[in-house]
């Protein structure tokens, strides 16, 4: 099962501040639905617990997560993947930066891939849940950055 989503923000910082603010592991993460904890293994891989629950399908998941790309202002990707009772997700997460009148046009795109019995038990409720989640987390960087 996949689940695609994206959009677009604008932040009264510099392309530079929200950068370094996207790709600073310790301010990013805690922003994340349902963040427990993290750590870090070295400058472009870390490691997050959090909550995930569905129905009767609950626990915590520990999330790999990848610094693929630092282009520094213009671009930061992360590619991730954890697992939960039921079920591996995979994903893609990217942000693309540029100067807006009065700061930074942050353009935000991601794709996650659900497999196992995760998907096909609590499958319906996945897609909400996740656009449900991601909208938080932008909800967050928007208030962090302002």
């Amino acid at each position: 099962m996949a689940i695609k989503l994206g959009g677009e923000f604008e932040v009264k910082r510099t392309p530079e501040e929200v950068y370094d603010f996207l790709t600073d592991p310790s301010k990013f993460a805690p922003l994340l639905p349902e963040f427990q904890s993290m750590s870090v293994q070295d400058a472009t891989h870390f490691t997050v617990k959090v909550n995930v629950g569905i129905s009767y399908i609950k626990g915590a998941a520990d999330v790999k997560l990848e610094l693929k790309q630092a282009d520094r202002p213009r671009r930061a990707q992360y590619k991730g993947q954890g697992s939960v009772a039921g079920g591996n997700v995979s994903f893609i997460a990217g942000f693309d930066l540029s100067g807006a009148a009065d700061g930074t046009k942050v353009v935000w795109q991601g794709e996650a891939q659900i497999f196992g019995g995760l998907a096909s038990v609590a499958g319906g409720l996945l897609e909400p849940l996740g656009k449900k989640n991601v909208q938080k987390l932008i909800d967050g960087l928007q208030a962090a950055l302002s």
